[in-house]
């Protein structure tokens, strides 16, 4: 018989989005249900990465002992107010394995008795007052408000003329055996297409990546979607004339010839010169989308770039929807190519962020804060221990910010781990209480790193000994000063090769002066 269950807050999708949302709800005492389709946590895992090795590092030895600053390089461990488990504790592979994070959720959801009804697709959700999730089995889920913490589940196809002869990065076979001796055609050049080709070089004749634009390294931008080094080995083969290439170009169409297919391809090094190029497979690994087809019409969420993700407020929150929120790697629609939201370690920060935003609209819970003295020396040293220590900050840089909050009076509270675009919102709305002005720190690359060869050692970098850091293109702290969401003024510190921002000389004092009498009564208020 199909049963019907209400609740006040529904999680869809028992992934690391969807557990980490789960156990903060669970720490905080809120009635909700977690529904997921698969038969255990992360069943995305069991089918992705393809080739089983995860691109999310795992750095077991750093020489730290501060549980903060080792989340800096354990890209896969969910929060916790215990110390266990850790992901670490898993495997001591830098690059683990797919399984290790099967076991490693499995743990996790069991060690903390999560409420996951497993073996349950949602078909549909309707909203005629609360929202109606139905499963498959026709059974109905009531909640006030929902969690989508689906993922990308569904391929991203180009428009290509006959894009549908292209065999899919989700289905193609990985056994190399099965491309001897054959031209290969990849369209798309993100991590997925030259994990790929690199399990084909030993095997198939000749071999072409091919994507619109110059091939981005993560390297160099340090956006960690893009093409990662532990898969570029594929790039030997092309630059050492190996029979393999990287084209630079849009393919056109994808059309069958015989036992192949001739694909025309617009070169843009060349002036757009299209050159037709036969292949005998076309394999398609262009990326992801998120599923929007279980909403019906009145809470149908609308989507962006390219329809691939669900459009969100500054509060993960759907754009048309109200109530509906988002969890996890579709949440990169707010630092699309810029910041690590689409991956474990940023959208773990992500969640807590938006734990706390619903606990403070729904619960009246204000965001969690600190009392400072009301001196911009204790500033200053709040300020140094939290960016010498956060992996918050350090890992969704440029998009999340510790706040320093300055009452009318001169009080001084501090904040941490506020999405900028949203500090922003919140303190317009009072959502901080009274606040005359603020501080808003971040950790960022600085202006055009990603133009900079970080190998070429003539384009020099500010040492941890010059002071003033504003051209400084490595990761370094900047602390900017609003009143009414305007800038009234920034400062940089210094970036430093160890990531150290404790010198008196070169980092305290400047930021001492930079702050002044910005924290006095009369200048948090002032016209």
């Amino acid at each position: 018989m199909p049963s019907e269950v209400s609740t006040e807050c529904l999680v869809i999708g028992a992934g690391p989005a969807g557990l980490q949302a789960s156990y903060l709800l669970s720490r905080a005492g809120r009635d909700h249900l977690v529904l997921d389709a698969g038969d255990a946590p992360g069943a995305f895992f069991t089918r992705f990465p393809r080739h089983r090795t995860l691109i999310s590092i795992n750095k077991v030895h750093t020489g730290w002992d501060d549980p903060e600053l080792n989340l800096r390089t354990d890209w896969n461990s969910l929060l916790t107010d215990e110390p266990s488990p850790l992901f670490t504790e898993y495997t001591p592979r830098y690059f683990p394995s797919a399984e290790d994070m099967l076991r490693y959720l499995g743990d996790f959801a069991a060690r903390h008795e999560l409420p996951i009804r497993f073996g349950t697709r949602v078909v549909s959700v309707t909203r005629p007052d609360d929202f109606v999730v139905r499963d498959q089995h026709d059974n109905t889920y009531r909640a006030r408000r929902l969690i989508v913490a689906t993922g990308v589940s569904r391929s991203y196809v180009p428009p290509i003329d006959g894009v549908e002869h292209a065999e899919r990065y989700d289905e193609v076979s990985v056994d190399p055996a099965d491309f001897t001796g054959q031209r290969v055609l990849i369209i798309g050049r993100g991590n997925s297409a030259f994990e790929t080709a690199d399990n084909l070089v030993e095997t198939a004749a000749v071999i072409h990546v091919a994507g619109p634009g110059s091939l981005k390294l993560a390297w160099q931008t340090h956006f960690v979607g893009h093409l990662r080094a532990v898969n570029n080995n594929f790039l030997d083969t092309y630059q050492l004339k190996s029979q393999n290439a990287v084209l630079d170009g849009r393919v056109l169409a994808v059309k069958p010839d015989g036992d192949g297919f001739l694909v025309p391809v617009s070169f843009e090094r060349v002036a757009e010169r299209v050159k037709e190029i036969r292949y005998d497979r076309v394999i398609l690994a262009t990326g992801f989308r998120f599923d929007a087809s279980i909403f019906a019409p009145e809470c149908r969420p609308e989507l962006t770039i390219n329809d691939r993700f669900p459009a969100q407020t500054a509060a993960w929150e759907s754009v048309n929807v109200p109530d509906l929120f988002f969890a996890g790697t579709i949440t990169q629609a707010r630092d699309f190519k810029k910041s690590t939201s689409g991956f474990i370690h940023g959208f773990r920060y992500g969640v807590r962020a938006l734990h706390h935003v619903l606990e403070h609209r729904y619960h009246g819970v204000p965001w969690p804060s600190r009392d400072l003295a009301p001196t911009s020396g204790a500033v200053v040293d709040a300020v140094i221990d939290r960016v010498n220590r956060t992996s918050a900050l350090w890992q969704l840089f440029s998009f999340m910010a510790d706040a320093v909050l300055v009452g009318p009076d001169g009080s001084t509270r501090y904040a941490e781990e506020v999405p900028l675009a949203h500090l922003h919102e919140a303190v317009a709305r009072g959502d901080f209480g009274e606040v005359g002005s603020y501080l808003a720190v971040t950790l960022e690359y600085g202006e055009d790193h990603d133009r900079v060869n970080p190998f070429d050692v003539t384009a020099g970098r500010n040492s941890q000994d010059e002071a003033g850091g504003l051209d400084g293109r490595y990761l370094h702290p900047v602390v900017r000063h609003f009143r009414g969401g305007e800038l009234l003024g920034e400062h940089h510190l210094t970036e430093n090769l160890e990531n150290e921002w404790d010198s008196e000389e070169v980092h305290r004092a400047p930021l001492l002066a930079f702050l002044g009498d910005r924290l006095t009564p009369t200048a948090a208020v002032a016209p």
